[in-house]
C-alpha cells in the first residue's frame, strides 16, 4: 500500500470483518468521530470526488475504535517496488465545494484559482504617523524635500556654468575697478605657501573680468614668469635692469599672451646677485618704488609684487614699494611659527621706511578639509586676524599644481575646477574690498 499521506487503519478495514472506511488522517482523533453533511446552500452543487474501491459510501458512519486517543495508528509497510521509502507522495485529490467529507473536514467556499491583488498606491507625500512609521512602505512615501531630476543640474553643466564666468568670454567689467592703483606686496618668508601661484591667479583673474593688472617677478627663481609663460631666460630685459641699471618698467614689462589686460616684469638668474649689488647703492631699500611711481600714472588698477622666500633686501624693496601686504598661510604649523617674524619686519619698515603700508588681506591656501589640523591653523588665523582674512580658502588641488607645466595659470588650464573657483573668489574679495561702491558693468 502506497503512503499517501493518511493512514490505514488495520483495525478498521475488512481484515478484522468490519466495513472499510475512508483514509484516516493523521491527526485524527478516534474518540470524537462526527459527521458533517452541511451544504452551503449559496454554493452550486459540484460532482462527488472519486472514491477508492474499498471506502463506504458518503456519510457513513465510522465506527468509534477502542484504541486510546494518544496511540497512533498502526502502518502498514510499504511495498519496495512501489518506490523509495522516503520518497514524497502525491496527496490524493481534496474536496471540493459543499461535497459531504466524513471526518473533521468541514465545507470550504470555493476559492479563485488566481489571487486578487490588491490595487497600487499611489504615493503620498504625507509622512507617516508617529508610532506607525514601521507599518508603512518606504516607496509609497515621497518626500516633499526630494529633489526631483529636473532641479538638479548634471556635474557637467554646473562646471561649465563656472568656466564661463570665470573666463568672461564677453570682456565686460565685472569685478569693481579701485579709483586708484593698489600695489600689493605678496609676502611670507617662508617657501612653498603658494605666494607666486596666489600671485599668478589673483592678476589672471582680476585681468579677465575688466582691471589693468601688472605683475613684477621679484624671486629670482623667476616661477612667476613661468606660470604667465613670460619669456626670462638670460639677456631678455627684466627686474634686474630697473633695480640696478635704473631702466623704466615701461620698457620691461611684457604683454602676457592670451589674457587681456595683464603685463608681467620677468625675472632672471640675474636677479641672484641683486642683493649684493645694492648693498653700496644709495637708497637702495627704495629702487623699486621709485621704478613703479615713473610709470605713467592710472595705467594699472593694480600691481603685484612676487616676493623670494626671505626678508633680505629684495623683499625690503618690496615691502617699501608696496601700500598693502597680502600674506598667504599654509594650513600648517610651520606657517605660523614664522609668521611673528613677517609681522615684526612689516612693523618695522612701516616706523622707518613706508608709513602707509599695512597688511591688509590674509589668504589661507593649500587648505585640506580632511585633517583637523587645517581647522586648527584657521581658526587661529582668523581670531588674530580677524577680517583681514578672506572668506574664501584655496583648497589642496591638482589643478593647481599642474598648470604651470603648460604655461598657463589654472584659470585658463581648467577654470571649472576647485581651485580656479577658489581664486576666483578670492578675487572678487579683494576686488570689492578695494572699493566702497561697485562700478557699474560697462565702466
Amino acid at each position: 500500500m502506497h503512503d499517501e499521506g493518511r493512514y490505514d487503519d488495520p483495525r478498521l478495514n475488512g481484515s478484522e470483518g468490519q466495513a472499510s472506511a475512508d483514509h484516516v488522517s493523521r491527526e485524527t482523533n478516534y474518540q470524537e468521530w462526527t459527521v458533517d453533511d452541511a451544504r452551503d446552500p449559496s454554493a452550486p452543487p459540484q460532482a462527488e470526488p472519486a472514491r477508492r474501491p474499498d471506502a463506504s459510501p458518503a456519510g457513513a458512519v465510522r465506527p468509534v475504535s477502542s484504541a486510546p486517543a494518544n496511540v497512533p495508528p498502526a502502518r502498514e509497510p510499504v511495498d519496495p517496488a512501489d518506490g523509495p521509502v522516503n520518497a514524497p507522495s502525491p496527496r490524493p485529490p481534496a474536496a471540493r465545494g459543499n461535497a459531504a467529507v466524513p471526518g473533521r473536514y468541514e465545507p470550504q467556499p470555493p476559492v479563485s484559482a488566481v489571487p486578487q491583488q490588491a490595487a497600487p498606491t499611489a504615493p503620498s507625500d504625507t509622512p507617516p504617523a508617529d508610532g506607525h512609521a514601521d507599518q508603512v512602505d518606504a516607496s509609497t512615501y515621497v518626500s516633499r524635500e526630494t529633489p526631483t531630476r529636473e532641479e538638479d543640474d548634471p556635474p557637467l553643466a554646473m562646471e561649465a556654468m563656472r568656466a564661463v564666468q570665470i573666463l568672461n568670454p564677453s570682456g565686460e567689467v565685472t569685478m569693481p575697478r579701485p579709483d586708484r592703483t593698489r600695489v600689493m606686496c605678496v609676502a611670507n618668508q617662508k617657501g612653498g605657501v603658494g605666494k607666486t601661484t596666489t600671485t599668478v591667479n589673483l592678476a589672471v583673474a582680476l585681468a579677465l573680468h575688466g582691471n589693468r593688472v601688472l605683475v613684477v617677478d621679484l624671486d629670482p627663481q623667476g616661477n612667476a614668469s613661468t606660470g604667465l609663460n613670460v619669456p626670462h631666460h638670460t639677456g631678455v630685459p627684466d627686474v634686474y635692469d630697473c633695480l640696478i641699471d635704473s631702466v623704466p618698467l615701461e620698457e620691461v614689462a611684457q604683454a602676457v599672451e592670451g589674457i587681456p589686460n595683464l603685463w608681467c616684469v620677468p625675472a632672471t638668474i640675474d636677479l641672484a646677485g641683486a642683493e649684493i649689488e645694492l648693498v653700496s647703492v644709495v637708497a637702495r631699500e627704495s629702487r623699486l618704488a621709485r621704478a613703479i611711481a615713473a610709470y605713467p600714472a592710472g595705467h594699472f588698477d593694480y600691481v603685484f609684487i612676487d616676493c623670494p622666500p626671505s626678508l633680505g633686501l629684495l623683499t625690503v624693496n618690496a615691502l617699501v614699494a608696496a601700500q598693502e601686504v597680502l600674506i598667504p598661510i599654509q594650513c600648517e604649523y610651520y606657517a605660523l611659527e614664522g609668521l611673528n617674524q613677517l609681522i615684526n619686519n612689516i612693523n618695522l619698515v612701516r616706523q622707518h621706511l613706508n608709513p602707509t603700508l599695512e597688511v591688509s588681506t590674509i589668504l589661507l591656501t593649500m587648505y585640506d578639509r580632511r585633517t583637523r589640523l587645517a581647522d586648527a591653523v584657521e581658526q587661529d588665523v582668523r581670531n588674530h586676524f580677524g577680517d583681514k582674512v578672506l572668506q574664501a580658502v584655496i583648497p589642496r588641488n591638482v589643478r593647481v599644481s599642474e598648470a604651470p607645466s603648460y604655461g598657463q595659470s589654472v584659470m585658463t588650464y581648467d577654470p571649472g575646477s576647485r581651485g580656479a573657483t577658489s581664486y576666483f573668489e578670492a578675487a572678487l574679495e579683494i576686488a570689492e574690498r578695494g572699493v566702497k561702491e561697485p562700478v557699474s558693468p560697462n565702466a
